[in-house]
């Protein structure tokens, strides 16, 4: 490994501190537009999974019967 310099605690904080001030965070249109579109996805994917899981569920059933 490579001779790394140790950084004091207080350097620390102030190294988090200037990488908070960089933090950019949603506004509130931003978030509720992306709230929503999960919300939908979710939906979306709810009913894709529960078609494959009886489609799957109606071949076993049917494989059942025929064995």
């Amino acid at each position: 490994m490579a001779d790394e310099k140790k950084t004091s605690p207080a350097e620390f904080l102030r190294q988090v501190q200037a990488e908070g001030r960089k933090v950019v965070w949603p506004t509130r249109e931003e978030t509720v537009r992306t709230a929503i579109f999960v919300f939908i996805m979710m939906v979306i994917l709810s009913v894709f999974f529960l078609g494959v899981d009886s489609l799957f569920s109606a071949v076993v059933r049917w494989l059942l019967t025929v064995a």
